[in-house]
This record gives C-alpha cells, sequence and structure tokens, in this order.
C-alpha cells in the first residue's frame, strides 16, 4: 500500500516497546514514550504496556526506532516566485515522508527573504498548509546581490533564525566582515556557500581527469578551500559566528579541524551526496547527479566522513534543491544543479551507521539537535518532557529501492535514482499530530 499524509488530532498517545534515540541525553535504550496533547509528557524505559496510564492510545512499535523529528537546515522551498519547481505545501508533504519535521529555508525566492515582510509570509504559509515547522534565513545582502547589508537585526526580531545569501557566495571581504560584526549584539550566525565565484565560473563538475575525458569544464576543489580561508580571518577578526554549508572536500575538513582546535566559532554541515557519491556520478552525462557544489573524488568523499566521523562536520542537511524537469533535461554544461533531499535525507545518512563509520545515535545527532542548536530553535531535537511532540519512527533495517518518481515533491531530481538503501520513516508526528503514515 502506497505511503499517505494525514493529519490527525493528537489527544494522548503512548508508544511502547520503542528503541528510543535521545541525541540530548546521549541515550540508546528499549522504552516508550507518552503525549498529551502536542507535547511529551514522558519518555523512558520505564514505559511499558503495563505502566501507561488510563485513557492512552497504545501504539506497540514493535522495536522501531523513535527518535527527535529531523530538523533540515538546508532546504530551498521556492515559494514564493518558483511555485512550478515546489511550493511549502508540496515540500511539507515531501518532508513528513522523510521525517522531517522542522525546515529552515534558504532566502533565495522571489522576492527575495530580505525584509521582515518576506520573513512573515513565510511563516503564516507555514502555519495555514500545516505540515512541517518552517523558519528562514534571512539574506545578508539586499536582494541577495551581495553589495549592501539587510536590516539583519530586525530581521532576526521578526524570526529569521540565521543569515546567508542563499546559493550565492557572500563574495564581498567588506561585506561579510560587516555581517559577522553585525550579528555578534544578539549571537546571529553567517551561513556561506564556500566557493570563491571567479574560480568556479562556467564550471560544470570537479575539475579533473574524467572532467577532461568529458570535455566539460572543471571546478578545482580548491575553489571551496580557498573561500574558506579568508573567510576564517573575517572570523578571527570579528569574533562572529561562521558556519560553512555542504563542505564537500578534505581539505576543506581539515582546515575546519584546525580552525576548531584554535577556538574560532566555526561550524560546517554537509550533505548525503557528499559522502555517499562520488565524480563518477556524473560520468555518463547524468544531470540528476550534476550539484553545487559538484561531487568530487573518492578521496574528498572518504574526508567528509571521517569528518563527519571525529567531529569536525557538525550537522547533516538534505540541500534540497528541487528544479523542474526541463531545467535537468539540457546538456550537463547547461543542465541546473540541484538535486532533492527530504525523503532521501534518513536513509542515506543512515548508510554512515550501516557501513560502521557512526553509532546510529551519532547519525542522528547530526540530523536534529546539532542543527536545532546551530540555528538556536529551543525544544527541536529532544525528547525532553514539556517540548513539542515533533517526532520521527523508523525501521533503520528496511530495505528499499530509492525511485524519484514516488516522491511527493513536485521535482524529482535525484542522483540516488535506483539506488539500493536501508531505513524507511514509518511515522512522523508533528505537535503530536500523525501528518505521515506508512500504508494509511
Amino acid at each position: 500500500m502506497s505511503p499517505a499524509i494525514r493529519a490527525k488530532g493528537a489527544g494522548k498517545k503512548a508508544f511502547i516497546n520503542a528503541r528510543l534515540l535521545d541525541p540530548v541525553k546521549q541515550t540508546d535504550e528499549t522504552g516508550g514514550l507518552l503525549i498529551e496533547d502536542d507535547t511529551i509528557a514522558k519518555s523512558g524505559p520505564d514505559i511499558t504496556e503495563g505502566t501507561v496510564p488510563d485513557g492512552f492510545e497504545v501504539i506497540d512499535l514493535g522495536g522501531a526506532c523513535l527518535a527527535p523529528g529531523l530538523v533540515d537546515m538546508r532546504a530551498q522551498l521556492r515559494e514564493p516566485g518558483f511555485e512550478h519547481q515546489e511550493t511549502i505545501e508540496t515540500a511539507g508533504k515531501s518532508a513528513a515522508i522523510g521525517g522531517v519535521t522542522t525546515i529552515i529555508a534558504l532566502p533565495n525566492t522571489d522576492p527575495v527573504i530580505d525584509d521582515v515582510a518576506g520573513v512573515e509570509f513565510i511563516a503564516r504559509r507555514a502555519r495555514k498548509v500545516g505540515l512541517a515547522k518552517v523558519f528562514v534565513y534571512g539574506a545578508v545582502s539586499k536582494g541577495i546581490e551581495g553589495q549592501e547589508i539587510t536590516e539583519m537585526g530586525l530581521l532576526h526580531q521578526a524570526g529569521a533564525v540565521a543569515f546567508c545569501d542563499g546559493i550565492k557566495t557572500i563574495a564581498s571581504a567588506r561585506l561579510l566582515r560587516q555581517a559577522l560584526s553585525y550579528s555578534t549584539f544578539f549571537d546571529g550566525m553567517i551561513v556561506q556557500h564556500p566557493e570563491e565565484p571567479e574560480l568556479s565560473k562556467g564550471a560544470s563538475m570537479n575539475s579533473g581527469e574524467l572532467a577532461t575525458r568529458l570535455g566539460l569544464s572543471g571546478v578545482s576543489p580548491l575553489a571551496e578551500v580557498i573561500q574558506i580561508e579568508r573567510d576564517l580571518r573575517l572570523v578571527e577578526m570579528t569574533g562572529g559566528r561562521l558556519h560553512f554549508a555542504h563542505i564537500s572536500t578534505g581539505e576543506s575538513v581539515e582546515v575546519i579541524r584546525k580552525a576548531k582546535k584554535r577556538g574560532l566559532k566555526v561550524t560546517c554541515d554537509t550533505a548525503p551526496p557528499y559522502f555517499a557519491l562520488n565524480e563518477n556520478a556524473v560520468s555518463d552525462y547524468r544531470t540528476f547527479a550534476k550539484l553545487s557544489p559538484p561531487l568530487r573524488s573518492e578521496d574528498d568523499r572518504q574526508a567528509i566522513v571521517a569528518g563527519l566521523a571525529d567531529g569536525t562536520i557538525d550537522a547533516i542537511a538534505s540541500d534540497h534543491n528541487p528544479q523542474d524537469a526541463d531545467s535537468k533535461r539540457l546538456p550537463f554544461a547547461q543542465a541546473a544543479a540541484g538535486a532533492v533531499g527530504f525523503e532521501t535525507l534518513l536513509p542515506m545518512a543512515l548508510e554512515l551507521y550501516h557501513n560502521g563509520h557512526m553509532s546510529l545515535l551519532d547519525v542522528i545527532t547530526k540530523l536534529t539537535r546539532t542543527p536545532a542548536e546551530l540555528v538556536r530553535i529551543k525544544g527541536a531535537g529532544t525528547l525532553a518532557v514539556g517540548t513539542a511532540a515533533d517526532l520521527v519512527i523508523f525501521d533503520p533495517d528496511r530495505p528499499w529501492k530509492i525511485d524519484p518518481y514516488q516522491f511527493h515533491s513536485k521535482s524529482k531530481n535525484s542522483p540516488f535514482d535506483g539506488r539500493l538503501t536501508q531505513g524507511r520513516v514509518l511515522r512522523t508526528l508533528i505537535d503530536g499530530r500523525e501528518v505521515f503514515s506508512e500504508g494509511a
């Protein structure tokens, strides 16, 4: 039976016989969890069928994993302005099936989210849709044109959780320095797309032997690390918080590792393609695997895995970047970069667990607690009593073959098309409401 989206009232629910994964307490144990209305009332190993109070609907999970809902700190929802590629509603449905309960949306919409009205519009639309909770990044520069800084303080007061220029690099050292300095007044975080623009201009894929053989222009991995090294100097100068998005190279991991040891306020994330795929995925001019940054070498892929395992890379994000079919069905050099990611985020991250690189709890932590802490969203990424019952229930071992044409996103552009993997979401709850249940 095909998966279904539904929204049922919260009421009182008791989940028992669950594998509880609590990334805040750092516990992985058998137990249960009680929900009253929209919040977590209790969780722990002492909740069994015999201890559930009267009036609760009892749901035996049969050993399935129960964890906080995923917090995706990098996604493009396309609304407003590009609704032919995605909307908040279609993104919400896709996120629910992927176990994502909180989304941080990039500001590169039309109009750009560079004023209070833009922040408030997204908040209203997300409440109306009633699926994943949506927060936004405010733009660093007006119109994301890289020239003039936005009213970051006002955007922060309106609800912007951090700041970036979407998929554009903040190329101006003057502008980035100004943003980092200004953000220190309210402990804000600046997110950078680390790719030196001049070195990457016109490039289609990672530079090297494969790009030469395919006759495609390539961008050197050094374009990423050069941008990071410059920006770290600005962090030293200002004392601001800087986060590097979708890290893809081994040298970047090493530079950030050293910066952290020096005590700089720097963090980073990566996305599943960069630890699950390498540049060979584009060897047949497969545009679904054209990404930004591009897929790298096998050595870089392994370095990303190592960076996740040792904690250098703080979080895993989907980097959800939906494109319409016409934008992908073009010659490789002209095709748009990007891929959808909500419904493959959990199973691809679970490959780190199945392949022995990380514990299951560590993987879940990078998908929940850590991103919530980075963007300062209280009550997300936890099973703490009194917090919103935003939960994902999943079977980490369920095998499946990825078929993007079954996705609920408007776009079907996934580099994981046809991949055999393990891990399926069984239920997703937001504020105690069941918004997705497999087979319903």
